[in-house]
């Protein structure tokens, strides 16, 4: 029986055959690997470590195409440029930044030692914010090397909003017509996300996108890309979603992953030293201010479970999606508190009514 591409790639990225057919072409013959992630889907991606008593490389195999490998090349080097600190792609044997092998593409940085950004460090947040604006600051004139494909962000978020408030009426339609036991706690807790929803629609239709300030932006940047090495410096890892973009999409998509959790909990006090500490470097307009409580206040979780589970109703594992559900609504009245605190801090800063 022959052997399927996708079961072939997969036996190709075993360890010893990464060692036996990739290493070699940067001299690494003698090194260790390790693999230390594998996605097998459609996007397949896989991270090795490979080291030897005395170094450590970090080598990917990337999901794009060649041309998406030229932007996140170019992104790396602009940024390394202006004294970011990101691990460079390293050059082969033959001085390529890349291995095609198998029509599949790796490239090789130095391994990062150090801590993740611990959430529970505040001072580890308020660092991280402050490179994020060192970074938008030097990529606002950012532009990559030529043949490689140009990624663009800049998405309407009111756009987006509203097409995801109307999906939730529609969902809460649906939660009266099935009265099973997934709609009964979306409809107990409908009342609550509604209100946020309406938030975010009501505010988003006032953003004035053009006072919205573009640059390079990371789009990854979570506490797993950003390392603080043994001297407390720190490092960005992991450029594969880099695209040019509002700043205010990638300080969004920074906060939130720290705010929903339990321990930061949707902390009014700790978001706003985290965008003071991004100001220090890179002031913010009225309208990126409205952005980020469009984008932080709109319940996503909530939002995105319902509209999944009304979707797949007749296929889908509904105690699975009961107790994604369940998990989602557990910090709404945190979020509507930081909602509405979030809002009155707006308003008085800047003297408006939202």
């Amino acid at each position: 029986m022959p052997i399927a591409a996708g079961e072939y790639n997969i036996n190709i990225l075993a360890e010893e055959n990464i060692k036996k057919y990739i290493l070699p072409y940067y001299g690494l013959d003698n090194f260790l690997v390790t693999q230390i992630k594998f996605k097998d889907t459609d996007k397949q991606r896989a991270v090795y470590k490979v080291y030897s008593k005395d170094e450590s490389y970090c080598l990917k195999k990337v999901y794009f195409p060649l041309d998406h490998l030229l932007f996140v090349y170019s992104s790396i080097e602009w940024f390394y440029r202006y004294g970011i600190n990101v691990p460079k792609i390293l050059p082969t044997l033959n001085r390529n930044r890349y291995v095609e092998f198998n029509n599949m593409l790796f490239i090789l940085t130095p391994w990062i030692e150090g801590e993740k950004c611990d959430y529970d460090n505040e001072e580890h947040v308020l660092v991280s914010a402050k490179n994020l604006a060192l970074m938008h600051s030097c990529g606002k004139n950012f532009s990559p090397i030529e043949g490689s494909y140009v990624r663009y962000g800049r998405d309407d978020l009111h756009r987006s909003i509203q097409k995801r408030f109307h999906q939730l009426l529609n969902c809460s339609n649906l939660a009266f017509n099935y009265k099973d036991n997934f709609s009964k706690i979306f409809l107990q807790n409908f009342d609550t996300n509604i209100v946020m929803a309406q938030t975010s629609s009501t505010v988003g239709s006032t953003i004035d996108n053009s006072n919205l300030s573009t640059s390079l932006c990371h789009l990854d940047y979570v506490n797993k890309n950003l390392i603080f090495d043994p001297k407390n410096n720190i490092w960005v890892i992991d450029f594969d979603k880099c695209k040019i973009d509002y700043c205010v999409h990638d300080i969004g998509y920074f906060m939130r992953r720290f705010l929903r959790r339990d321990k930061t909990n949707w902390n009014v006090q700790l978001a706003l030293n985290c965008i003071h500490a991004y100001e220090s470097i890179k002031p913010l307009t009225l309208d990126e201010y409205k952005y980020l409580l469009v984008y932080l206040g709109y319940p996503q979780k909530y939002w995105k479970i319902s509209r999944d589970y009304y979707k797949n109703i007749n296929k889908c594992n509904k105690k699975s999606f009961i107790k994604i559900l369940n998990k989602s609504v557990e910090n709404n009245d945190k979020q509507l508190e930081f909602v509405i605190g979030f809002s009155k801090y707006i308003e008085e800063r800047f003297n408006v009514k939202l």
